[in-house]
């Protein structure tokens, strides 16, 4: 994810809930929104992991394409978007200020590059069986993970030209590694659908893109970004009536998550709107509702796809999540709830590194020839499995955030 004030940056360890009178968008790291991230990945770890199990209920696994329909699993990715969209008002909002708008939107455009690229890898490695290539494709992957870390590393030297020299060569083996590829018709790296990252870093560009545009305007800002939402699935429906590029479809699609992301955090704290206690909590509801009707009318002429991208998926998605995440609010915030956010706090404030880790551990297990025990992929052995394997994580991921190991996009 992007690294904002409310994605990236270390939490303190007992977050105190905001009171129903903070004006505005808080400095502070808000531990509800802490939370739905924490959810989010470990959901995540947690589908991910049981991918590709047998005898489990399909509801916990993706829905092909011809389905009408989502599952838990088809709901984790667009739950990513939103809550990259809850954080971008956070960090724009305070670079707008000091440096300009202009510096935000070029350094918002320098982590849609680096997760454009991350995504770009990612996907070429998933489309190549190596066999083409002078080293195997999972070891060229995880040559590419350990460069990820050299560009994008949160280190930390006394002389600034360490980190320098650590980014310049992990930018120089991944040009090594771009030329080195080869896909299995023989030919070089091409975009496809960009990877799961590259997707979010696109989304991420626009949805930052329109905010700077209407920042700073109070419930006006709301209403500019229901237009643009509203602009995305204009731009989704004629692409298809036009049989255009379903790829340009499908990032407008991914835009209108980020958008609604974007739009609930500015509802529960921006300044005109945000800080009403159950009134805001009221207001959430009914843009959770809001957001479903529409899902409801759109499902008239389009399925519910994750694969199609369509918009009933996503906004029905986003109706979930800002339904989730107001009773989260009014938990965490307006309730005191907070100790238990400490167990997804991990994943909260290091997600890219939560993401990762699985992938390094798989493209491992592939270049030494591991597989699962049989046992942990069927049934009932599987889902608890997957349970343990994301808490797991979660304990590793907390482990490297004591030592820095992060990724700074």
């Amino acid at each position: 994810m992007p690294a904002q004030p409310t994605t990236l940056s270390p939490a303190p360890p007992s977050p105190a809930p905001l009171t129903a009178q903070s004006p505005g968008l808080p400095r502070q790291r808000i531990a509800s929104i802490d939370a739905l991230r924490g959810l989010t990945f470990f959901t995540m770890l947690f589908v991910n992991a049981l991918s590709g199990a047998e005898g489990v209920p399909a509801g916990l696994q993706h829905l092909p394409a011809s389905a009408d329909g989502m599952s838990l699993a088809d709901v984790v990715f667009p739950a990513f978007l939103y809550v990259v969209g809850m954080s971008i008002p956070f960090g724009l909002d305070r670079q707008a200020a000091g440096q300009g708008a202009w510096t935000a939107l070029r350094r918002a455009a320098l982590r849609a590059f680096g997760l454009i690229v991350l995504g770009l890898f990612m996907v070429n490695a998933e489309e190549s069986d190596g066999a083409s290539m002078a080293i195997p494709i999972h070891l060229w992957i995880l040559v590419f993970y350990g460069a990820a870390f050299l560009v994008w590393g949160a280190w930390r030297f006394a002389n600034p030209w360490h980190a320098r020299l650590l980014r310049g060569a992990g930018v120089a083996i991944i040009v090594v590694l771009a030329l080195l590829y080869r896909g299995q018709d023989g030919g070089w790296m091409n975009t496809s659908w960009w990877g799961i990252l590259g997707c979010i870093g696109w989304a991420y560009l626009a949805a930052s893109a329109v905010y700077l545009c209407c920042r700073g305007q109070g419930p006006r800002t709301l209403a500019a970004l229901a237009a643009a939402t509203a602009g995305c699935v204009l731009w989704f429906m004629a692409s298809r009536a036009c049989n255009g590029n379903g790829v340009i479809a499908m990032h407008a699609t991914h835009a209108s998550l980020v958008l609604c992301g974007m739009a609930c955090v500015l509802l529960f704290f921006g300044a005109g709107t945000g800080g009403q206690g159950l009134r805001t909590v009221a207001a959430g509801a009914a843009l959770a509702a809001l957001l479903a009707a529409c899902a409801w009318l759109l499902h008239r002429w389009y399925p519910i796809s994750k694969i199609g991208a369509t918009p009933p998926w996503a906004l029905y998605c986003a109706a979930l999540c800002t339904a989730l995440y107001t009773l989260l609010y009014w938990l965490v915030e307006l309730r005191g709830a907070v100790r238990w956010t400490a167990l997804v706090e991990p994943a909260a404030t290091n997600p890219l590194v939560t993401y990762l880790l699985p992938m390094i551990l798989v493209s491992l297990m592939h270049l030494l020839g591991l597989r699962w025990w049989p046992a942990l992929m069927q049934g009932a052995g599987a889902i608890a499995f997957s349970l343990l394997f994301a808490a797991a994580t979660l304990v590793v991921v907390a482990f490297l955030n004591r030592y820095h190991v992060r990724l700074k996009l």
